[in-house]
């Protein structure tokens, strides 16, 4: 004689049906999520965005400065003035750029620190709701089953 198999899909479902799950905190927490990946985007965007202008103007001066290196001069005493005047030009620009990229790199830590604290208390709220939520749904199950 066969014994017959269990329905497992009955099984499962009747499991689960046993097991009421509230799926408004996952979706929130989703949307929580989402809504700080796109305002992390914005940051980073912005910063590549600055970043790219700083690079842009230091090359258009870098270049700036390389043509009136690259031009002829009367006296041969010229080219070495010229040299060094690119030299010190660049070292001036370098340290001009340089703190202008490290602006940036600070707004972008600051603004990114400022979303994760926002984050922080946005989820500390949001869990202290889902736990009181909870802890209602069983004190009234509790207060149901002890009442039968």
């Amino acid at each position: 004689m066969a014994a017959a198999n269990p329905d497992y899909t009955k099984l499962m479902k009747d499991m689960m049906g046993a097991f009421p799950v509230d799926t408004t905190a996952m979706q929130d927490a989703f949307k929580s999520q989402a809504a700080l990946a796109e305002k992390m985007s914005k940051v980073a965007l912005e910063a590549a965005e600055k970043s790219t202008e700083v690079s842009t103007k230091w090359t258009k001066a870098t270049l700036a400065k390389v043509g009136e290196v690259s031009t002829v001069k009367e006296d041969p005493a010229d080219y070495s003035k010229s040299v060094t005047d690119f030299a010190s030009a660049s070292a001036e620009m370098a340290a001009e750029h340089v703190a202008a990229f490290a602006e940036i790199a600070k707004k972008v830590q600051m603004d990114t620190v400022e979303l994760l604290m926002a984050a922080g208390k946005d989820m500390q709220e949001e869990t202290a709701a889902a736990v009181k939520k909870a802890t209602d749904t069983a004190t009234k199950a509790a207060k149901t089953a002890s009442a039968k």
